[in-house]
């Protein structure tokens, strides 16, 4: 048995699936299927969350090795298992999944008046393909995992979204899948080489350098589209607006990392000289991403796409500090995505909150907000403050370990991302002070409510959180050092090896 005595990282992953099972089977009229789904979907999350804490409470942050596991055979004769365990990487990232549901479900509870049933069960089904994609141990289960999301998320958009939701959900369907499909076959051809497909196994593997190039090529385009990297980032922002707000937390949250987690479980331990050769290419288009959509982002007249040229913004910072291939870097890019699942998405939730009472997100249709709805200007503050890095707030730390940690690498890639968090500054504040401060242009903004109780419980565990990882960060951190440092040393002992053999 495993330290919690029982498999709990089955639980946790399939017990959303359960959950949507039950609201299958619920019948009765349109509204009392619809209470039914929303209790159901919330108590199956709420109950996922508590598993997930579990996890948390019990894991040994003083070891790199992965724990909770649980290994079936499933294709003994191709060396295919279910096989599933976390270490310090993904733990975090299995809580942040099932924190962020049952938010994303409160969220929802009076927004989606349609198909209320179908909404739910699409939730947390994504929960389960989420969670079951950090803790899968074995690349074809988490091929499954990381390909089944897709599914989900398309319907969250195509059925629940905007005008344009259609559109969106296809694009961001495709651009995803494509990318995947040659991930697929770098999976293939390791298998071919190792013959096995689990993930322990695969990371102590030496694959031969020109291998490596060709299998990390695969990869970067996959992980690539799903970070988005720049210049593959186009489907986000349409994805972002036309999707329902709930959609848009849960994409900016927990998917956006689907790629940088592929990154640094994948390409950076299993493929160290390929990874080292394309460092220098990530490097620049990083910068890229932080200058450029940091500039487009302030161009926006619409919220949501703001926020949505700024996920990508941060999510560069992300890329560069995981190609550094320092403990400093490595452990401020997983804070950083930590921490931008946090803020991003509780930002996201701020521009519900303007949409749900007045239904446009254009920045010149608010003004004066603050006058009329000063606690909900109080939540905003405080997460457009963690989106510019301020001192105390979550995106800080996480932020300020990658430049250092790109700094010893580079001083010039350290100033790019430095960048970033000044015009972070500079299209968030220019953001809030047009919506939140001076007068009030029209006269139906002088009818708006402050935040409802749900919408107190929804912020609540997020602006916790938000401050807790700004002002104690090392509470976070020290599940991140025992893995990063082991990585961090493989992919130096791999690195030393292959210049040995080649002498």
């Amino acid at each position: 048995m495993n330290a919690a005595g029982f498999p709990i990282l089955s639980l946790v992953t399939f017990l959303p699936l359960a959950g949507a099972f039950i609201i299958l089977m619920v019948r009765g009229d349109e509204e009392t299927v619809a209470s039914n789904a929303r209790w159901t979907a919330l108590w199956t999350s709420l109950i996922t969350l508590a598993l997930s804490l579990i996890l948390w409470a019990r894991f040994d942050t003083s070891t790199a090795e992965f724990q909770f596991v649980e290994r079936l055979e499933w294709l003994p004769d191709y060396g295919v298992a279910y096989h599933m365990g976390v270490d310090g990487i993904s733990v975090l990232f299995v809580l942040l999944s099932t924190l962020l549901t049952p938010i994303c479900i409160l969220a929802s509870w009076d927004t989606v008046k349609v198909r209320v049933r179908d909404y739910m069960v699409a939730f947390l089904v994504l929960e389960t393909m989420m969670v079951g994609m950090f803790c899968a141990l074995d690349f074809i289960v988490f091929y499954i995992f990381f390909e089944a999301v897709l599914i989900p998320m398309f319907l969250i958009i195509g059925v629940w979204g905007g005008a344009r939701r259609v559109y969106a959900a296809f694009k961001f369907f495709l651009y995803t899948l494509a990318g995947s499909l040659l991930m697929l076959l770098a999976l293939l051809a390791m298998w071919y080489q190792a013959g096995t497909t689990d993930i322990p196994t695969l990371m102590q593997t030496a694959f031969p350098r020109g291998m490596q190039m060709w299998l990390f090529a695969a990869f970067m385009v996959s992980f690539a589209v799903k970070v988005p990297m720049w210049p593959v980032h186009t489907w986000l922002p349409d994805a972002h607006v036309e999707a329902p707000t709930a959609g848009s937390v849960i994409l900016a949250g927990v998917l956006l990392k689907m790629g940088a987690y592929g990154f640094i479980r994948f390409s950076v331990p299993m493929l160290p000289e390929a990874s080292q050769a394309f460092a220098p290419f990530v490097f620049s288009l990083s910068v890229i991403a932080v200058v450029y959509t940091s500039l487009v982002a302030l161009a926006q007249e619409d919220m949501k796409k703001l926020i949505a040229y700024s996920s990508v913004a941060h999510m560069g910072i992300v890329t560069l500090g995981i190609f550094t291939f320092t403990v400093q870097g490595l452990s401020g890019a997983l804070f950083t995505m930590l921490a931008h699942g946090i803020v991003s998405g509780a930002l996201f939730l701020c521009v519900g909150v303007l949409y749900d009472r007045v239904h446009s997100r254009e920045i010149a249709r608010y003004g004066g907000v603050a006058k009329i709805m000063p606690s909900y200007a109080l939540v905003f503050m405080l997460f457009t403050m963690a989106s510019v890095a301020l001192p105390g707030t979550a995106n800080f730390p996480g932020e300020l370990l990658v430049i250092v940690g790109a700094f010893r690498v580079n001083p010039w890639v350290a100033f790019g991302a430095a960048t970033g968090m000044i015009l972070g500054a500079a299209y968030m504040l220019y953001l809030y002070r047009r919506v939140i401060f001076g007068k009030i242009t029209r006269d139906d903004l002088k009818l708006l409510l402050d935040l409802s109780p749900r919408e107190y419980a929804v912020f609540a565990p997020l602006v916790l959180l938000t401050l807790w990882m700004g002002v104690y960060p090392s509470s976070f951190l020290t599940f991140f050092e025992a893995s990063v440092t082991a990585l961090v040393e493989r992919h130096e002992a791999a690195l030393g090896a292959a210049r040995l053999a080649g002498m």
